[in-house]
């Protein structure tokens, strides 16, 4: 449905650079599958690198369909990965703070993980305080998805697919989900989510990456400019549960219209440390549109994001513990724009509905678009 606008030529570094790089390594793209180890339960677990014929490169993990380096160049031609990860298997099963996951069922927030369906009431689990988040503690992201990869016409790319049983978590329904992620040659990373059901329930999905342009390691993202393209931003309580209100960007921190670091008006936000806020993204929800631009200055390397989702929450990354458990990354090293419907929206009736039947086929597309200045 939105295909033949992902297709347009973006220019991303100065043509002659990218021919001359081209045809002196002789690329083309290609996909490489390697071994990343092997989960308590003797799963094999892969690790699959997508490469463009520029040379730069995406790499994936069957383990949560997570995302794992993202190697692109600065205004220099230096390539860095610009995507917090481990270098190793071990971590993603122990627990970490979502590094690169595919989140679900539900991502971000329900409140006391209880809705009604129908007139029936469930309850999910509470993992949260007394809330859901993220789809409960054996979510998407623990989750060894089957794998595919695929070439098409200017993209190679991994499609991955799981099978959520009726039950998990408290939800009902068998959830057939996919995670479909391309990497081009206009340095576009195209991830699209889809799902079924075999019973009505609720179902909200999102890449939950952790960006830092200047490269992973390389210390703090607050002095990334950033322009989002959102004019209201979810009213929420002291527990971030969404009040069904949507408050105005005017005269707020969370006005980013125009560019502005993220670490110019991030002190005054106490309650939260930091960004952690769902936007309403300007334009029609379930179309592709512009979401946000992210640059930053040191390096010269731009994030463009567009989406079909409604919302994108905003996450500078507050609780990073600067320990193993984050591979030594801290409080604001990063940043998280993650593409979704809104927190609660099972139990606030004015918000998209994320109440998925039988018969009706979830897709979401989110592009990132990379490239410098």
């Amino acid at each position: 449905m939105v295909f033949a606008s992902i297709q347009r030529k973006v220019t991303i570094l100065p043509v002659l650079f990218i021919l001359a790089n081209a045809h002196a390594n002789n690329l083309t793209m290609k996909i490489e599958t390697e071994s990343f180890g092997t989960t308590s339960s003797d799963q094999k677990v892969s690790r699959f690198t997508l490469t463009n014929s520029h040379g730069y490169s995406v790499s994936l993990t069957d383990f949560g369909a997570t995302l794992l380096e993202v190697m692109v160049p600065d205004r220099d031609g230096k390539l860095a990965n610009v995507n917090l990860c481990f270098d190793t298997f071990a971590p993603y099963e122990a627990g970490h703070p979502y590094f690169g996951s595919s989140v679900g069922r539900f991502c971000n927030r329900i409140a006391e993980g209880k809705f009604q369906i129908d007139g029936v009431d469930y309850q999910v689990t509470v993992n949260s305080g007394k809330h859901h988040l993220h789809g409960g503690k054996d979510n998407f992201s623990y989750q060894l998805w089957l794998a595919e990869v695929v070439e098409g016409d200017n993209f190679v790319g991994v499609c991955f697919s799981l099978t959520s049983k009726d039950g998990d978590e408290g939800y009902p329904g068998n959830v057939k989900a996919q995670a479909f992620y391309k990497w081009n040659d206009q340095n576009e990373l195209i991830i699209e989510y889809s799902a079924e059901t075999d019973a009505p329930t609720h179902v909200n999905l999102t890449n939950h990456s952790y960006w830092n342009l200047a490269g992973a390691g390389t210390g703090t993202a607050k002095d990334h400019v950033a322009i989002i393209q959102a004019d209201n931003w979810l009213d929420v309580d002291e527990d971030l549960i969404p009040s069904g209100k949507l408050n105005s960007v005017e005269g707020t921190p969370l006005d980013f219209r125009k560019p502005q670091a993220f670490g110019h008006r991030i002190a005054t936000l106490v309650g939260t440390n930091g960004y952690d806020h769902c936007y309403v993204v300007r334009g029609e929800a379930g179309t592709l549109r512009p979401a946000a631009k992210v640059v930053d200055p040191k390096s010269g390397r731009t994030l463009e994001i567009e989406t079909t989702q409604p919302g994108m929450q905003l996450y500078t990354a507050n609780h990073l513990p600067g320990n193993e458990r984050s591979n030594g990354h801290a409080s604001h090293d990063a940043f998280c724009l993650e593409t979704q419907h809104y927190p609660n929206s099972p139990n606030v009736s004015s918000f998209p509905s994320t109440l998925l039947r039988p018969g009706q086929n979830l897709h979401e597309v989110t592009i990132h678009r990379f490239g410098s200045e």
